[in-house]
């Protein structure tokens, strides 16, 4: 069975479309609409400010920027010449980042803490990759190659002796005055 589309505009005509062709490109449209909504995927735009250096707040909404693991902001690294305030310096090298202009986080789901999670954008640089290419954060199932780079240079992290962030808060819970 042949149903017949006809609609022009300007440069544009669809004609003589087989239905099951229809169909199909109605139901695939369909998957991806729910795909869309049960991931939960959205973009989110506009001033960030750093709240430590994987977080950071658009508005009301604090984003977990997806991928990597910063240190957390009071810990510290020991560097050549004795302690380094790395999670200080992380904080402050995504406020480097983030002061290059408005963001564009393409929110994918939420942390079990309920924040967002977010791959962020400060113009074309590509902030969770420039985090940890940088040596601010370590990859934390994404970023891998950055990671390798990163630690090849002895950039940031990896040009101290430091406690992977995960390790860090294991080491040091929350005294429920935040961390």
């Amino acid at each position: 069975m042949i149903l017949t589309l006809s609609f022009e505009s300007n440069a544009f005509s669809v004609a003589a479309m087989p239905l099951s062709r229809l169909v199909l490109l109605a139901f695939i449209a369909a998957i991806a609409a729910a795909i869309i909504r049960f991931v939960g995927y959205e973009v989110v735009n506009g001033a960030a400010e750093a709240i430590d250096g994987d977080s950071i707040r658009i508005g009301q909404r604090e984003i977990r920027l997806k991928g990597i693991d910063a240190p957390e902001y009071r810990q510290t690294c020991q560097g050549e010449r004795g302690e380094v305030a790395c999670g200080r310096d992380a904080r402050a090298a995504l406020v480097a980042l983030l002061a290059r202009g408005s963001l564009r986080c393409d929110i994918s789901g939420r942390d079990r803490y309920g924040r967002d999670l977010g791959h962020c954008f400060a113009g074309e640089v590509d902030v969770n990759a420039a985090m940890v290419k940088d040596g601010h954060a370590v990859a934390f199932g994404d970023f891998v190659f950055e990671e390798a780079a990163a630690r090849s240079a002895r950039r940031g992290l990896w040009a101290t002796r430091f406690d992977p962030p995960s390790e860090w808060r294991r080491l040091h819970p929350r005294n429920g005055a935040g961390s």
